[in-house]
């Protein structure tokens, strides 16, 4: 028995709408990923101040942001539990898997991000009123922050590679 195109096309159109969405759904993140390195460089500008001088700039409002993005991948999920990948060419096979395995790592490091963020917004949890944290809570603020800045320059890296071979692959599959 003959197998059909008819999975195949059905799978790839699947999947090749996914991937315009989760491209579509990219557009702005180098921008707000810089948005926010630039907070995080403002907050660390104001924790050195209190280090150094013990006392807060009078416009030092410590911002910590961060941003989730969610990629759609269950055409690709599905694709694979149902063997429709058989049906297509190595070289189209491959280039899904590559595409998606870099989603997969974006995801990863920007949930390490979110860790990072959560541990550097810790410390305000107990507060209460407080003006803000103490010259003594400072140093340790300012090393997680400083650890997010680093986290936020590895996701910039993985989305600007995934724009890239979002933009590479639909226009070779218009």
């Amino acid at each position: 028995m003959a197998s059909s195109p008819e999975p195949r096309s059905r799978a790839e159109a699947s999947l090749h709408e996914e991937i315009r969405s989760n491209a579509a759904g990219l557009s702005g993140a180098v921008a707000d990923i810089r948005n926010q390195h630039e907070k995080l460089a403002r907050d660390v500008k104001i924790l050195k101040q209190l280090i150094n001088t013990g006392k807060l700039p009078k416009d030092g409002n410590l911002e910590i942001t961060f941003n989730i993005r969610g990629f759609e991948n269950l055409s690709w999920k599905t694709a694979q539990s149902t063997n429709a990948l058989s049906y297509m060419s190595y070289e189209t096979a491959k280039q899904y898997a590559e595409i998606y395995d870099l989603q997969g790592r974006f995801e990863a490091a920007e949930n390490v991000a979110a860790r990072d963020a959560i541990v550097s917004l810790a410390p305000f949890l107990n507060m209460g009123n407080a003006e803000g944290p103490s010259r003594a809570e400072a140093p340790e603020m300012k090393a997680h922050i400083e650890i997010l800045q680093a986290q936020l320059i590895l996701l910039n890296s993985l989305v600007t590679k995934l724009d890239d071979e979002y933009k590479k692959f639909l226009a070779a599959h218009p």
